[in-house]
């Protein structure tokens, strides 16, 4: 498949602080994975775990690292382009002393194309992301059937891929893409226990906002 050109997210305001700054310049070879074209060896990048996922857009890192530390035996590959978020986990990895949690700073179709292994992916978590509200920009919607093809292809028969939106129009968007592919089975469900309530979440409640939960199960 070609690398893909189209952007899904938006590189917005740096505004990183003096500490994640540093964070990211003293973490990054202990805890980052630059981009390449070497397929991610799982097994040897997390010795301990037993299965493996995928964040894609992980913020300020508030649902990795609960995850993570509730999840030892889960090894998760952090994929985000947000400097401040990355800073920030990064430095939280190091205090919670987390062995189970790499950082990547990338394009997650790049990564995904380049450096995934077809069947190698337990769980994929795609928590709130970007709506791309307006109708021109929704090519740039990071859930297509093409998107979720490549998922498919990278995942483990009866992986599950979870989705969270707070915005009503994309959760209707979801439900007719994943309607066009046979290689998923699911839809909506309830608020799993074990995904955390973050800042970013708290906010779009306080604002009324409608959070949707998706589980996927790859066929």
């Amino acid at each position: 498949m070609e690398s893909r050109t189209i952007k899904s997210f938006k590189l917005r305001g740096t505004r990183i602080t003096t500490a994640q700054g540093a964070a990211r310049d003293r973490l990054w070879k202990q805890f980052g994975i630059e981009l390449s074209n070497q397929v991610i060896d799982f097994p040897a990048l997390f010795p301990g775990a037993k299965k493996f996922a995928l964040e894609i857009g992980f913020g300020m890192g508030e649902a990795t690292l609960e995850i993570a530390e509730q999840n030892p035996e889960l090894g998760i590959l952090a994929i985000d382009v947000h400097q401040p978020g990355i800073g920030k986990l990064l430095a939280v990895i190091e205090e919670a002393q987390l062995s189970n949690v790499r950082v990547m700073d990338a394009d997650a179709h790049a990564v995904l194309q380049q450096m995934i292994e077809d069947g190698s992916v337990d769980a994929l978590h795609l928590f709130f992301p970007d709506p791309w509200p307006k109708t021109r920009h929704h090519k740039r919607r990071i859930v297509n059937p093409e998107f979720i093809e490549l998922l498919a292809r990278k995942m483990k028969t009866h992986g599950e891929l979870h989705i969270a939106t707070d915005w009503e129009p994309y959760a209707q968007w979801i439900e007719e893409q994943f309607g066009k592919v046979r290689t998923f089975s699911g839809g909506k469900i309830e608020r799993p226990a074990w995904r955390p309530l973050t800042r970013f979440e708290g906010q779009g409640l306080r604002k009324n906002h409608v959070v949707t939960d998706f589980l996927y199960i790859r066929n």
